[in-house]
């Protein structure tokens, strides 16, 4: 969906409902599968207690769609503090005295029917904030952001498994070519078309590429134990200063939730210990360690632009797609988003995804490390709000691209910018090696 091609405004009202609908749901699932103590412990200093996020959830909900849009009345003003993401850091978060569990599901529920009173009214146009139902997707992609970041708080939870789902088809070994050849030239990079893309993809801009070639699958857990065999993490050759300091300080010998038993690596997930699948994405590794195996294997990391042109651009039409398959919505046959599956699907999965050169799963299973920090494009403007991308540009943090299993489509675009800090592994993280020149 492009502002050339908006729908009508039923179509609209459907669409955000629809989303917020599937957002809330998926909320409820990961927060009504442990008991309260679950909820209200802080599992990792790393992550917020589950009930901050639900509230939090709520309360976003409430400043931007029933007191901004709506032009309502404040229902808890006196909580807007406790759930401001800026004013107390994860590690904190615990000590504040936060909505109990029963009180923070009823805050939300209570906020969603209003903002369903809202929307029943809402005016599509006028406003850049309203304009397309933007408000409501930016909440809803808002909200299930959070849901990732509740599922990886479900990952770092010591205990039994709460959460299945099944695993993704079982696919052949991929036995296409290992890399694929993205010619030199010029591309179209970011959107200004797509109504409910978020300020730092914004706005539309040319690009000049020079020939490079990309990894066709992201690389297995099979490829990166090789590195880890060849003693990787123990040559410093490999490592940025930075890199080598860093898991030298923190004893990283592995992806974080690997450890060996005998002659085998095994793995933690969601509360099960399995032994690691050797054909799936690696997961679970922060840009140093994806750095330094790309250097190990002679090659390098994608930097941003080349990500996006390998996944965007059609050399049939020399235009930027929606999304590597076309400018269609998602589906399961394209790619595994939606926490469908609680894992990424093997290496070389769902073909139709694939861009018109071939690349494959640019979407879904893993997100994916670049090379690049995070920066604004040329006449980037912060919209709504500066501390959701500008508070971040700069060399602290690197871009991650695609998606994983744990990102729904309403919050996955061709376009779509993630970031972090490169020490980073508890996020679903994975990547692909590049390297440049046409031959």
């Amino acid at each position: 969906m492009t502002t050339e091609h908006l729908p009508d405004a039923d179509t609209l009202r459907e669409r955000a409902l629809a989303t917020l609908t599937t957002a809330r749901d998926r909320t409820t699932l990961l927060t009504s599968c442990v008991e309260d103590p679950d909820l209200t412990a802080q599992h990792s200093p790393l992550m917020s207690p589950l009930v901050w996020d639900l509230a939090h959830i709520g309360n976003q909900e409430e400043l931007w769609l029933l007191r901004t849009v709506g032009g309502l009345e404040p229902m808890r003003p006196e909580i807007d503090g406790l759930y401001d993401a800026f004013e107390h850091p994860r590690s904190a978060r615990p000590s504040l005295p936060l909505l109990p569990p029963a009180e923070a599901r009823a805050y939300a529920a209570e906020v969603r029917g209003r903002v369903t009173d809202v929307l029943e009214s809402a005016d599509f146009h006028g406003t850049r904030l309203t304009e397309a139902g933007f408000a409501f997707g930016m909440i809803a992609q808002h909200e299930q952001q959070h849901d990732e970041t509740m599922l990886i708080t479900h990952q770092l939870r010591l205990g039994p498994q709460v959460l299945t789902a099944p695993d993704p088809e079982p696919a052949p070994l991929f036995t296409g070519p290992p890399e694929v050849l993205v010619p030199g030239g010029p591309f179209t990079m970011g959107t200004s078309a797509e109504p409910w893309a978020l300020d730092n993809e914004r706005p539309a801009h040319r690009r000049e590429v020079a020939p490079f070639h990309i990894d066709t699958t992201p690389v297995t857990n099979a490829a990166y134990q090789a590195f880890i065999d060849d003693g990787g993490y123990d040559d410093r050759r490999w490592w940025t200063k930075e890199g080598w300091a860093h898991i030298r300080r923190h004893g990283i010998h592995a992806p974080l939730f690997w450890h060996r038993d005998g002659g085998q690596w095994l793995r933690r997930r969601f509360g099960t210990t399995e032994v690691v699948p050797p054909d799936e994405p690696v997961l679970h590794v922060c840009w140093y360690e994806a750095d330094a195996y790309a250097r190990w294997a002679g090659r390098r990391l994608p930097t941003e632009t080349e990500w996006e042109k390998a996944a965007r651009f059609d050399p049939a039409t020399g235009g930027s797609t929606r999304y590597p398959w076309g400018d269609a919505d998602p589906a399961p046959e394209h790619a595994n988003l939606g926490q469908r599956h609680l894992r990424p699907a093997p290496a070389g999965s769902y073909p139709a995804g694939a861009s018109p050169l071939g690349v494959r799963q640019l979407i879904g299973d893993v997100w994916e490390w670049t090379a690049s920090d995070f920066l604004p494009y040329p006449s980037f403007s912060a919209f709504p709000y500066k501390e959701y991308s500008e508070v971040f540009f700069g060399p602290e943090y690197k871009v991650l691209r695609g998606g994983s299993f744990a990102v729904d489509p309403v919050a996955c675009r061709g376009t779509f910018r993630n970031w972090d800090y490169p020490i980073r592994r508890q996020i679903f993280s994975g990547f692909r090696t590049a390297r440049s020149g046409a031959v």
